[in-house]
């Protein structure tokens, strides 16, 4: 991992001057500040000049990099060897503070020597090899090396970094796909989602317990009764005593059937009559089935109208409650199976001729820069490419599906998109939450020390997902704020009040 020497030094009256700040990090000009990232941890070091047999109090400032936060415990060892001499070891056990080590070294040999701070945890062990340093026989020669100049920076510390939402990244060479910009909606599927409204005036009546938002429903499930408002003259009395007169009426036609077909099969009567006594036996089943269905409709047989789920999914829509009014045509529920739902795109037409066979798609939601991809054969699949340039919007529709990872879509939500189509070439890129817009111009923050960054703008190319391209601005292997760059940019106005100076 790499390695850099690190200087403080004044910013805009803000930050104290370079002096002061030495002496309020505990050693004099001449001093060492080193930041260096091993696989696990990343390690901010600041000690004095080494000198035979004078103590150097080293601040070990280690912050874990799977969240950059402080590390918090564990026994750190400052390590001198080579130079023909032997191994001389200083180590300490927890930190002073949150994320601050202090292990004193006093050598005993001069001359150049390989600088090595170990870290070791109960969860992991980390080196930070530093590379060669001078141990200087006495303190006047120490003195008699010139120190060394100091860079221009925004000064940042690492207390301010642990309390908020903070990280760095590596600038890289990646794979980047082209892509072209869209916008678009989260749709459920077709056949995945319906909107059941009232088939008349009336009133919803609950069929058990009221379905709720966001329940998971089955198809053919029985959701609520709707039951009509009654007409004119008409009551429940009178719709029951219509269709026990049917069914009365029913059975004398049936009786008079099997009297009929008795007397047919005794020659008594002709044919006739045994086919008017079916005929009669089928009119009074219709009557019957009418009037037992009139009164179903009035809670007379099941509860009135009822209204079924014709889809399995989600409630994601609830318009009513038990005993409210509906009127016709009203939205009841709105259903829909959310575990596979369409993005529908809008690319312009401009960029339309580019997607004759799109590879994928990424998309994020507001208020979430993290990227949602679409992989064909894996997270997804595309469903279609529009052959025709919308007149009004001058885009074309591109349609693809997906399963919806665990992350709470509502449809109808519009999205940032990117649609790949086209070839893979390596590129140099960061994460996109690294990029701050200031008027226009794309802005980064890059890491010149463990406390102190640069303000530098840059030209982006394609995004692909979370990561974009960089045209121009940064070379691969050094750092840029990919967290709270905001926060560095009030820093660098002298208006972050996050913490400000050191505790050491």
């Amino acid at each position: 991992m790499g390695c850099s020497r690190d200087h403080e030094h004044a910013e805009d009256g803000s930050h104290p001057p370079a002096a002061e700040a030495e002496a309020a990090h505990g050693h004099g000009a001449g001093g060492e500040k080193l930041t260096h990232f091993s696989d696990r941890t990343e390690l901010f070091v600041e000690f004095p000049r080494l000198v035979v047999g004078e103590k150097s109090a080293f601040a070990a400032h280690l912050t874990t990099l799977a969240d950059f936060k402080a590390l918090t415990g564990g026994k750190v060892t400052v390590r001198l060897s080579g130079g023909g001499q032997p191994d001389e070891v200083f180590s300490v056990e927890g930190a002073s503070q949150p994320g601050i080590f202090r292990p004193e070294a006093m050598p005993k040999h001069a001359g150049d020597r390989d600088l090595t701070i170990e870290v070791a945890t109960p969860e992991f062990s980390a080196t930070h090899e530093l590379g060669p340093f001078t141990v200087y026989p006495d303190r006047k020669a120490a003195e008699a090396e010139p120190a060394p100049h100091d860079d221009e920076g925004i000064g940042f510390t690492k207390e301010q970094q642990w309390k908020v939402d903070f990280a760095t990244a590596e600038v890289v060479t990646r794979p980047i796909r082209t892509a072209v910009n869209a916008t678009g909606v989260l749709r459920a599927r077709p056949d995945g989602e319906a909107q059941l409204t009232a088939a008349a005036v009336g009133q919803v009546q609950s069929a058990g317990t009221f379905p709720r938002l966001g329940q998971q429903v089955k198809k053919g499930e029985l959701l609520a009764y709707l039951v009509p408002r009654m007409g004119g003259e008409t009551d429940l009395a009178t719709l029951r005593a219509a269709a026990n007169k049917a069914q009365v009426e029913l059975d004398l036609a049936q009786q008079e059937l099997a009297r009929m077909e008795t007397l047919f099969r005794e020659e008594a009567v002709p044919e006739k009559r045994v086919l008017a006594a079916r005929a009669a036996v089928a009119l009074a089943r219709a009557e019957l089935t009418a009037a037992q269905q009139r009164l179903g409709q009035y809670g007379g047989a099941g509860g009135g109208i009822p209204v079924r789920a014709p889809v399995s999914g989600t409630l994601a829509d609830v318009r009513v409650s038990p005993g409210a009014f509906a009127q016709e045509g009203t939205l009841l529920f709105h259903i829909a199976d959310r575990s596979k739902l369409w993005l529908e795109l809008r690319v312009p037409e401009s960029d339309a001729a580019r997607l004759a066979n799109p590879t994928g798609a990424a998309f994020r939601v507001a208020g979430d820069e993290r990227s949602i991809e679409i992989i064909p054969g894996k997270s997804g699949r595309l469903i279609a490419v529009g052959g025709v340039v919308d007149a009004t919007t001058r885009t074309v529709p591109v349609v693809f599906e997906f399963t919806a990872p665990d992350r709470n879509l509502p449809i109808g939500m519009a999205v940032q998109a990117q649609v790949f189509a086209g070839s893979v070439r390596e590129a140099v890129a960061i994460p996109a939450s690294s990029v701050l817009d200031e008027g226009g111009m794309s802005v980064v923050f890059v890491m010149i020390g463990g406390e102190s960054f640069e303000r530098r703008q840059v030209r982006l190319g394609a995004r692909e997902g979370d990561w974009v391209e960089v045209l121009e601005g940064l070379t691969p292997g050094s750092r840029v704020v990919s967290r709270g760059a905001y926060l560095v940019k009030l820093a660098s106005t002298g208006t972050a009040q996050i913490g400000h100076g050191h505790a050491h």
